[in-house]
């Protein structure tokens, strides 16, 4: 009897163990499958969360982009139709300062004599012969005599360039403030010294101050 009850009491542990592994082995495969599932969940909400970043990126955009393109930049033909419209407010007077020119005090002020009271094309047609050496400027002093309605003269070149473009940029300011070129003289032409920089052995370079002003005449 003794090795009967043995062999049931074997028995019965055998089964309680393959049936404990049963349950593990089948614990072992829900949790595997429940894994995967967590993951998939996982996945899911960072790919929605992507996704509402990415549209909310969008919106961003499309908020921006409306913006630039209410605040968007004049075309040129716009910027041709405003100028057109705007009224040119006309002056009586046109201005130009001409500073620290390279150019001798002396010089300048004789030019500035000889332009007074002409228009603005005839000084600069003037000043061109000059420069050919065809029209004296009128000096005082100890100078051989010229051609011309004078006693002596110069040829002052380097001082005529310079103010062959000072009388081109108050031809443009006359243009610009609505005054008629044809009747227009320059009235007021100043040359004063300018601050003049140090040379070697104490002597100075030329530096001078020029003012003119133009205005219509009847």
């Amino acid at each position: 009897m003794e090795p009967q009850r043995a062999l049931r009491l074997r028995r019965n542990k055998m089964e309680k163990q393959q049936k404990e592994n049963k349950i593990m082995k089948e614990t072992d495969k829900k949790q595997l499958k429940s894994e995967p599932k967590e993951e998939m969940t996982k996945q899911k909400t960072t790919v929605e969360v992507k996704k509402i970043e990415e549209n909310k990126e969008i919106q961003k955009k499309e908020e921006v982009e409306s913006k630039v393109s209410e605040k968007k930049p004049e075309t040129n033909l716009e910027k041709k139709e405003k100028k057109q419209t705007q009224k040119i407010t006309k002056k009586d007077e046109a201005i130009v300062n001409g500073k620290d020119l390279h150019a001798s005090k002396r010089q300048c002020m004789y030019i500035c004599n000889f332009i007074k009271n002409k228009p603005i094309d005839l000084a600069i047609s003037q000043l061109n012969e000059v420069l050919k050496l065809k029209r004296a400027i009128p000096f005082k002093g100890e100078i051989p005599h010229r051609k011309g309605n004078m006693m002596s003269g110069r040829y002052p070149v380097n001082a005529s360039k310079i103010f062959i473009t000072i009388l081109k940029n108050l031809r443009g300011n006359v243009i610009v403030n609505g005054m008629d070129l044809e009747s227009t003289k320059i009235v007021y032409c100043s040359a004063s010294w300018a601050s003049r920089p140090a040379k070697a052995g104490g002597a100075r370079f030329k530096r001078t101050h020029v003012l003119l002003k133009a205005r219509e005449t009847k």
